[in-house]
Parts: structure tokens; C-alpha cells; sequence
């Protein structure tokens, strides 16, 4: 079934213009490089937030690592050839078919898209609705240039936001302790890798007044006369 299928996208990716073949082969790569322009942005709008706010931030690029590490592990177990070579009758891919050795499944493409994707949606969860659709359009950009069987790139987008779900859960806590700690460091450098921390609205305090050792006045109620 997954055999079918590869043929019908890479029947239809030759018949799409060059100017496609060319996005197609570069959107992977692209998306990779948003996806780091969104890190550093989901780290900076939270260092004013709580300490796990920005742990979970810092966490999101190191999450997203973990989840590559676990597809190449997978990919190293599986041993499964890529669909260009393996695949008897399909159109010659787009990309240049990998060489032998590089197995296909899992796609590791996929895997960062997808661990990048659920990294950022946890950190900063308004931005799911770009980096999720975004995710899937990059995995399946690796079908449609012919280097990965449709299972791969699912495969891939799954592993790497479970991968990242595990990392995030186990590790918020002690990131949280570390950023609590380097917020109050010595070293300029670390507070500010750790943010200010939530701010204190100053001009919205009351000052408390002082009235150790005086007593306050007895207030004159309005209208009454002081009978001597």
C-alpha cells in the first residue's frame, strides 16, 4: 500500500513544474531554519515569564535533539532501503536518491519537523497553528521529491513529538531549578540567558505609612461642633 502510493505522489510531483521540484527539494531545509527563528523568538517573549516557562523554552531546541538522536536510532535498527532504489517501476525521484546505507526508515527529516513542531507548541502554544501544519507540509515534501516511503515520514513526525513530550516531562524540573539559580547568579551573562523573571509593577504599589511611635489624629466628623 505504502508502495502505491509513493508511485501515485512521484508520478504527480514529475508532472508539476521545475519551479515546484525546486521549492519542494529546498522546503525542508527552509522549515528548519523558521523553525530555529522561532526558538530564539519563544525564548526571548518568555524571559520576563516564570522560571518554568523559560525552562521549557531553553528545553525546546535540546528536545528537538533528542528526537533527531532517536529517529537515527531507529534508522540504524530498521535498515529499510530508500523507495528510489527499491521501488520497482517508480519514476526517478527529484532529490538525488541517498546512498546506500542511509536507511529510510525512520525519515529523519520528518523527525525534527515533528519534534521542532510539538517543541514550540509546548513553549508557546499560540504558535501551534503554524508549526504543526507546517511540520506535515515538510515531511511530506520528502515523499513528494521520492526519498522516503509515506510510513517513514509519519513515522518520523510521530517519534519526534513523542521523543520531545518524554524530554520536556522529565527534565522541566531540574531546567526550572537552573534557571531559578542563574537568576540570581553573580554572572550578568546568566541572568540574562535566565530573564528577568516576572515584573514588578511598581507604580501600581501602596506604600505603607509610617506611624511607629506617633498616634494618629482622631478624625473630626464633619457638621459637629467640639463642646469645651
Amino acid at each position: 500500500m505504502s508502495e502505491d502510493l509513493y508511485r501515485t505522489v512521484t508520478d504527480f510531483a514529475r508532472d508539476t513544474p521545475s519551479w515546484v521540484h525546486v521549492f519542494a527539494e529546498i522546503g525542508t531545509d527552509a522549515g528548519l531554519l523558521i523553525f530555529g527563528v522561532l526558538f530564539v523568538v519563544a525564548w526571548w517573549r518568555v524571559r520576563p515569564a516564570d522560571g518554568r516557562a523559560v525552562a521549557i523554552a531553553a528545553l525546546a531546541p535540546v528536545a528537538t535533539a533528542f528526537g533527531y538522536v532517536v529517529s537515527e536510532t531507529l534508522k540504524s535498527l530498521v535498515d529499510e532501503e530508500r523507495p528510489c532504489r527499491a521501488v520497482v517501476g517508480a519514476v526517478a525521484s527529484i532529490a538525488e536518491c541517498p546512498p546506500y546505507g542511509d536507511w529510510s526508515f525512520p525519515s529523519n527529516h520528518s523527525a525534527i519537523a515533528g519534534a521542532s513542531a510539538m517543541a514550540l507548541a509546548l513553549a508557546w502554544r499560540r504558535i501551534a497553528w503554524l508549526t504543526m501544519p507546517l511540520a506535515v507540509v515538510m515531511a511530506s515534501s520528502r515523499v513528494f521529491v521520492g526519498v522516503h516511503y509515506p510510513h517513514d515520514v509519519a513515522a518520523g513526525l510521530v517519534v519526534g513529538a513523542l521523543a520531545v513530550i518524554l524530554f520536556v516531562r522529565l527534565l522541566t524540573g531540574p531546567a526550572q531549578r537552573l534557571v531559578e539559580t542563574m537568576r540570581t547568579s553573580r554572572s550578568g551573562a546568566a541572568r540574562w540567558l535566565a530573564g528577568p523573571g516576572p515584573d514588578v509593577d511598581l507604580a501600581t504599589a501602596v506604600p505603607r505609612q509610617r506611624t511607629r511611635g506617633r498616634r494618629a489624629a482622631p478624625r473630626r466628623e464633619p457638621g459637629r461642633r467640639r463642646v469645651s
